[in-house]
């Protein structure tokens, strides 16, 4: 019965401002209403809704304020400097710095690979890509190119 995810939502101070910067992802405005803007990410399958809510000031935790974008894996190699062309930065993440991304997070038996980045009110993207499911090998966080050539993937 359940094919995907079709929305997720995410608190934002400035909506103009998280506006541009996700049309910038090159994310298409669906929607704006007072206070409320949605964005297809796969148009007519999946959005994601903006939200100017005091949330907004809620400390980072993976459970909330936390967004996923799917990308093919022969663009995850290109993936840092797509976001650089954007002027927006990779953050540290899983104690990986910018120049070690991507990683594989320990999401075991599910690989993918993650690189990690903020929208203007710190809530945590990622543009992350399976690699392999259901890995027969217990791992913790990696840099996506040591698994692929310790796993021969």
């Amino acid at each position: 019965m359940i094919r995907g995810l079709y929305e997720a939502h995410l608190p934002v101070s400035d909506l103009d401002r998280s506006i541009r910067f996700y049309e910038t992802l090159g994310l298409e405005l669906a929607h704006r209403t007072e206070g409320r803007a949605f964005f297809w990410t796969e148009k007519g399958r999946s959005w994601l809704a903006l939200w100017v809510a005091d949330q907004v000031n809620i400390p980072y935790h993976v459970s909330i304020r936390h967004a996923a974008f799917r990308i093919e894996l022969e663009d995850m190699d290109r993936a840092k400097e797509w976001l650089q062309e954007r002027n927006i930065d990779v953050v540290n993440f899983y104690e990986f710095g910018p120049d070690q991304q991507p990683v594989v997070p320990p999401l075991y038996p599910q690989v993918h690979g993650a690189v990690y980045f903020e929208d203007p009110d710190g809530n945590l993207l990622e543009l992350i890509a399976p690699v392999k499911l259901d890995a027969q090998k217990h791992f913790e966080t990696i840099e996506l190119d040591k698994w692929i050539r310790t796993n021969g993937e």
